[in-house]
This record gives structure tokens, C-alpha cells and sequence, in this order.
């Protein structure tokens, strides 16, 4: 009688073994497989999630030099001592009261390089009249600002003066031409920019972020980043003496 082992038996146990091996690493490339699958598919959804929001986030149409990337519309020497920076909404009542104070003070500012003024125009008061006012007076900003920035305070002037009151309707896409020629800006591309809107989505978006950053009323006035919402804004040509003191 034999003590040795089966070599029948043994081969097939082997045999048993291998296809057990390769049973379990065919596993292993699947599973690694499907991860890298999976993985591929969240990598493609994320970017293309990214593409999407980006897509999304309306951009600034092309402007001309005096438009920050901010959405302010910058007037003088950007170098100037003093930086100013105001905020407005063009159908807001305190804001024609500032403008009729310290629109002049502003203007002789920048003239003379004192300081760099940034209007940043915004809409939060469409409702505030019947036809988004507002927001059609903010994209007249631009339309203008883009065009010729030497003429933009006194467009800006203008616009305060004739103001249209709250609860009703603003001023007709006409009459913001209108304006917007009586302080010289004649090149038909303003008009059609006035008519054609396309500043719109980007209004919006300048809007919220303003608000978010911690606005909380039009006028608001910044001397060189920090916000000055004193009497001076209101008193006529009050911020010219707070210009000067923060040149100094």
C-alpha cells in the first residue's frame, strides 16, 4: 500500500487553487476597476459642476478703462492720496440729497488728483417703482461710464436732479437717453446700450455682493476704506473738508 499522495489529487487541488486565484484577482481588477470608474464620473460631475456655476456667474460686459473689475466706476488719478468710494442706488431719495450736497465737492476732488472717486451704482429698489427703474438706471451707469468717464458726474448730477419719485414709474428707456445726450453722450451706442440692457445679470450679482459685504444703506460713503456716515455727507460741500483732513 502506497503512502504517498494522489497525483491526480494534488494536481486537481492546484488546479482548484489557481482558478480561485484568478477568480479573486479578476475580482480585485473589477472592483479597482468600477472605483476608477466612479471616481472618474464624481472628478467630471465636480468639474462640470464648476463649469456650470461659472457659466452661471454672469460677467462684466467689456467696458472702457473706468470700470474696476469691482463693478465701481472709477473717476480720477487711481493714485490720488484720498480714495472714495460711494454707494447708490439711483432711485434712492437720501442718495439725490448726498449727490445735490457733494456732487460738486466730489468733482473738484478728482479734478484736481485730492482723490479718486469709485461710484459703486447698485438696484435693490426696483421695487420702488412700476418698470425696474432702478435697475434700467444702474445699466445707464455703465453704458455711460463706458463710453466717456470725463462726463460722468455730470451725467450723474443730471440723473439725481430728475429723479423720478418712489411708487411709480421711472424714466422711460427714451428719457435716459434723453439725459444721457443733454450732457453730451451722442455716440448711438449709448443708446442702444440704454435700450439693450446688458448689464442686467451683472447688476444683479454687483448688487448682492455689495449688500452682503455688509451695506446696510444707500448713501453709503467710504474715506479711504473706512465708512463715514456723518453729518458732513448731507452738509453742502461737507466731505471736502474730510477729504482734505485725509490727505493730510
Amino acid at each position: 500500500m502506497s503512502t504517498g499522495k494522489n497525483p491526480l489529487a494534488a494536481a486537481e487541488a492546484a488546479d482548484k487553487r489557481r482558478k480561485v486565484a484568478i477568480q479573486i484577482g479578476v475580482a480585485a481588477v473589477l472592483v479597482a476597476l468600477i472605483a476608477a470608474i466612479g471616481i472618474g464620473i464624481a472628478v467630471n460631475r465636480s468639474d462640470s459642476g464648476s463649469d456650470t456655476a461659472s457659466s452661471s456667474m454672469a460677467q462684466l460686459p467689456a467696458t472702457g478703462g473706468s470700470v474696476t473689475d469691482t463693478g465701481t466706476v472709477r473717476i480720477g488719478n487711481p493714485d490720488a492720496p484720498v480714495k472714495v468710494r460711494v454707494v447708490a442706488d439711483l432711485q434712492c431719495p437720501a442718495c439725490k440729497k448726498f449727490e445735490a450736497a457733494n456732487g460738486e465737492a466730489l468733482a473738484q476732488a478728482a479734478a484736481d488728483g485730492t482723490a479718486v472717486v469709485e461710484y459703486q451704482i447698485i438696484s435693490f429698489l426696483d421695487k420702488a417703482s412700476t418698470n425696474q427703474y432702478s435697475s434700467r438706471a444702474a445699466n445707464a451707469s455703465f453704458c455711460v461710464a463706458k463710453s466717456d468717464p470725463s462726463k460722468y458726474q455730470t451725467w450723474l448730477q443730471t440723473m439725481f436732479a430728475k429723479q423720478p419719485a418712489e411708487g411709480g414709474a421711472g424714466l422711460t428707456d427714451d428719457q435716459l437717453i434723453q439725459i444721457a445726450t443733454e450732457v453730451g453722450y451722442t455716440d448711438p451706442a449709448v443708446a442702444d446700450c440704454i435700450k439693450g440692457k446688458p448689464y442686467t445679470d451683472y447688476i444683479k450679482q454687483v448688487t448682492q455682493a455689495t449688500l452682503s459685504s455688509g451695506v446696510e444703506s444707500t448713501p453709503s460713503v467710504f474715506i479711504n476704506g473706512q465708512i463715514n456716515q456723518t453729518d458732513a455727507i448731507f452738509t453742502e460741500n461737507g466731505l471736502a473738508a474730510v477729504i482734505a483732513d485725509a490727505a493730510k
